[in-house]
């Protein structure tokens, strides 16, 4: 019996995208843009400080390699918040409707602790949760078994009780890896039904 919901936040509860800044500082050229996005500020770098790297570093490794572009990449950090939308309507209700009935909600994210604190004044509901474990505080991240069961040991919660949510499927895994139980979040309506089939909704 699932008593306890973990949320990933990105991507499930929260539009991030930096395409939402980028895009300004391409004046809408997308080829270029997503050139910049996939070669210089791609993926794996940003996901280095979801580890806890610093952003100071962050930045003067990659203008070392490319040093035409530090307006650009200086911008990532300085402009980051630009890179928030709203939240994802949908799951918020959801969580609303989950808080509401009792059920304890945590929320576990790949996020750098520099620029955590930044979602964290804009959006009222994330002091809804109970814990949220921020992966570049913990220097652990996510499909990484043991940041799952620091957050269970963290709340004393049971694996096979708790059910993590996350539109990453590598992250869904390591979930199941460290025996919870998983959903891959594909869309709000889709999250929905798969909660009520577990009854919690």
């Amino acid at each position: 019996m699932i008593k306890s919901v973990v949320f990933d936040l990105g991507g499930v509860l929260i539009d991030w995208n930096p395409r939402y800044l980028y895009r300004k500082l391409f004046a809408g050229d997308e080829q270029a843009m997503e050139h910049f996005l996939a070669h210089v500020c791609n993926g794996p770098w940003n996901l280095r400080q979801d580890e806890g790297r610093s952003w100071a570093e962050a930045i003067e490794v990659l203008c070392a390699d490319h040093p035409q572009h530090r307006p650009l990449i200086s911008a990532y950090r300085e402009r980051w918040d630009e890179m928030l939308n709203g939240p994802i309507e949908g799951t918020l209700e959801i969580v609303a409707e989950l808080k509401d009935k009792g059920i304890p909600i945590y929320a576990l994210t790949n996020w750098s602790a520099e620029t955590f604190p930044i979602a964290k004044t804009r959006y009222d509901f994330l002091a809804w949760f109970r814990d949220i474990l921020v992966s570049g505080r913990e220097k652990l991240i996510k499909p990484d078994r043991r940041i799952y069961e620091l957050l269970l040991s963290r709340n004393g919660l049971l694996a096979a009780e708790s059910v993590f949510i996350d539109d990453a499927l590598h992250n869904v895994e390591g979930a199941k890896a460290a025996g919870m139980a998983a959903l891959h979040f594909q869309s709000p309506a889709k999250l929905r039904a798969d909660l009520i089939g577990l009854g919690l909704l």
